[in-house]
């Protein structure tokens, strides 16, 4: 006896299920190349804040130890914010840059004949379109 004809499951229809096939490479690398941008924007954006608020507040130093306290958390607050803003901005433009990579070698991939033997000189014309858009 099959599976199918046995008493319990009688009467019922085989569950329908939807199978998508995504490569991995098309959520790999713009996932990665999205953690690797935050990480480099956090770290410029805050050393560049943080020069900015010394430049900016060299001329009056705090006296007192409570100015001290003030004077730390202010800058704190404002290289991480900073840090924050420039890792969002980062992590956008490397996610776009490399999603447009992905995009334009799986739309070669899937038009098939000489378009499949040169999607790697397709993404890179690609690439080099939207990162002169964005990179001005």
């Amino acid at each position: 006896m099959s599976s199918e004809t046995t008493s319990e499951n009688y009467g019922t229809q085989p569950k329908r299920t939807i199978h998508i096939n995504v490569p991995p490479h098309v959520y790999i690398l713009p996932g990665t190349a999205f953690v690797v941008g935050a990480m480099i924007g956090l770290r410029r954006g805050a050393r560049t804040a943080s020069m900015q608020f010394l430049a900016e507040n060299v001329h009056r130093p705090p006296t007192t130890v409570q100015g001290w306290y003030f004077y730390n958390k202010t800058k704190n607050y404002r290289v991480l914010m900073a840090g924050m803003k420039e890792a969002g901005w980062n992590a956008a433009r490397l996610t776009a840059i490399t999603g447009t990579f992905v995009a334009v070698s799986e739309a070669c991939e899937y038009m098939g004949g000489a378009w499949d033997e040169m999607k790697e000189v397709a993404s890179c014309v690609g690439i080099a379109a939207a990162f002169s858009g964005l990179c001005e």
